[in-house]
């Protein structure tokens, strides 16, 4: 567009700019360019209720800047200008305005390295506190044992093995002796801790029909988060 740096900072130039709004959401149609960020760190402040098309504007270009640059919308730089924050009406601000001097700022330079890199942290840091966090996970030790010492134990620890659910991996096993001929099954199993409940698995799975044909009791020994 034809509208300069230095003509945004009087009401001329908002007048000019908000005719050149009308109809249109963004300066470039109905969706944000560079252009827009541009122009809108030219405008000194949001205009007054006399410049309906650039105050809608206005608000559109710093809801943007607001969502992409959370709590920084303010000081967004761009080709070394800082963007402004919402402020007194462009009647009020021009009168403060400095004489010369703009038309030397590279509004409508290109990005940065500095910005890119910047722009880049900026996402990576949205999506790692966005990312969910994954569940912990425990290595259990049980003690599986038999009802007496005729207990078929290669069955038992076949039972043991065959109860699965997501989040439940069995792991190494012995048989260890107790007394009397009697032998327990020690095994390890590691577990996603949002997923398996030891204490449901024991009840309702271990110590029940059909498990409980061949299964007395279980106990952990151990239980360790990973």
């Amino acid at each position: 567009m034809a509208i300069s740096f230095s003509d945004l900072h009087t009401e001329t130039g908002i007048k000019s700019l908000d005719h050149y709004l009308k109809g249109k959401t963004y300066i470039s149609g109905d969706e944000i360019t560079r252009d827009d960020v541009k122009v809108f760190a030219a405008v000194l402040g949001k205009p007054g209720g006399k410049f309906p098309n650039v105050g809608r504007w206005y608000e559109c270009v710093s809801s943007h800047l607001a969502a992409r640059f959370p709590g920084e919308a303010v000081g967004v730089r761009i080709a070394g200008q800082a963007v402004p924050p919402v402020a007194a009406p462009v009647e009020e601000a021009s009168k403060d305005a400095p004489e010369g001097g703009d038309d030397d700022l590279d509004l409508f330079g290109d990005e940065t390295e500095e910005e890119k890199k910047a722009a880049e942290e900026r996402e990576a840091s949205v999506k790692a506190s966005s990312k969910k966090k994954e569940s912990g996970k425990s290595s259990v030790l049980l003690d599986v044992k038999p009802w007496d010492d005729e207990t078929d134990m290669k069955k038992l620890e076949e039972t043991v093995r065959s109860i699965e659910m997501p989040g439940l991996f069995w792991g190494a096993s012995k048989l260890v002796a107790v007394g009397y001929g009697i032998k327990k099954l020690q095994i390890m199993m590691t577990i996603v801790d949002d997923l398996v409940s030891v204490d449901t698995l024991i009840e309702e799975q271990l110590t029940v029909e059909p498990a409980n044909e061949y299964i007395q009791s279980c106990d952990i020994v151990a239980f360790n988060k990973i």
